[in-house]
């Protein structure tokens, strides 16, 4: 798997997820729980990956809805 967006943004997120599983794009959201360990002030991003055969059609897919994926 590769890393596709790195956000703290959890609605930005949670939206990527299911759009991108409507789509029929496999992902994960790495990194959910760190608020355990930061104390639930945001300051690490989460990271949602997808497989690498993937990458290339999520991108396209982020784009066309107005989001950067920061590549």
């Amino acid at each position: 798997m590769i890393e596709l967006l790195r956000s703290n943004d959890l609605v930005l997120l949670s939206w990527v997820e299911a759009y991108l599983r409507d789509a029929g794009i496999e992902n994960m959201l790495l990194d959910r729980h760190m608020s355990v360990t930061e104390g639930s002030i945001g300051a690490f991003n989460r990271r949602l990956m997808v497989l690498d055969e993937d990458l290339d059609e999520a991108r396209a897919l982020l784009a066309e809805a107005g989001i950067e994926t920061g590549t």
